[in-house]
């Protein structure tokens, strides 16, 4: 049975799921969410899709999940790949999940949206400059454990590179440049290089 992912370009959670999916092997389907049209925050939605009003979420069959790290954990469960190869990795990738969605993408998401997805009157500027301050400092750590290895857990590439990296491939203005970063930039390029990669805008549906 084909998974459905219910998701949409625009969305850097989005792609922390469909990134494991695309690379897997694993048989799946894009549904795209129109989320700039309010389809999360309706009443169907939270009824039929996701109680929680986000995106993205993962069915396959009966089985309906929603957050991009545990989505991420289903998917190495049912393909082998990308959870790590011990317990000890295991841990070491979920300390990096719950780093990045504390530390880098809920601060990258809503600092995006902010430059690019709201109009121009409305851009806080203070809240912008204090988000790319928490940012600087999330890019810092980032690259200086890259500096040291290729990948964040073990010797090949998994969740905690698949999360890390959900929205810094995104070109839109706000406050990454990887030319800025090169350890950073070294490491999107081999995820890149991974047969099977997308860009966000070329793997989801978008607005």
């Amino acid at each position: 049975m084909t998974m459905k992912l219910y998701c949409f370009g625009e969305s850097g959670n989005s792609y922390k799921a469909a990134l494991p999916l695309a690379l897997s092997g694993l048989d799946w389907t894009p549904v795209f969410v129109d989320f700039f049209k309010g389809a999360t925050r309706t009443t169907e939605y939270r009824a039929e899709i996701n109680d929680m009003g986000e995106a993205p979420v993962l069915l396959d069959g009966k089985v309906k999940l929603t957050q991009s790290g545990v989505i991420q954990d289903y998917i190495s469960e049912k393909s082998g790949k990308f959870g790590g190869a011990t317990p000890d990795e295991r841990r070491e990738i979920l300390r990096w999940v719950l780093w990045d969605n504390h530390k880098m993408s809920s601060a990258a998401g809503m600092t995006r949206f902010l430059m690019n997805f709201l109009p121009e009157e409305k851009r806080p500027a203070e809240v912008i400059a204090f988000m790319q301050g928490r940012l600087k400092a999330a890019y810092a750590t980032l690259d200086a454990t890259l500096a040291k290895r290729d990948w964040l857990v073990g010797d090949g590439p998994t969740n905690a590179d698949f999360s890390c990296c959900g929205y810094l491939f995104y070109t839109e203005p706000f406050g990454f440049s990887r030319e800025d970063w090169p350890h950073l930039d070294a490491w999107l390029g081999r995820i890149e290089a991974l047969p099977g990669w997308k860009h966000p805008y070329d793997l989801m549906p978008r607005a």
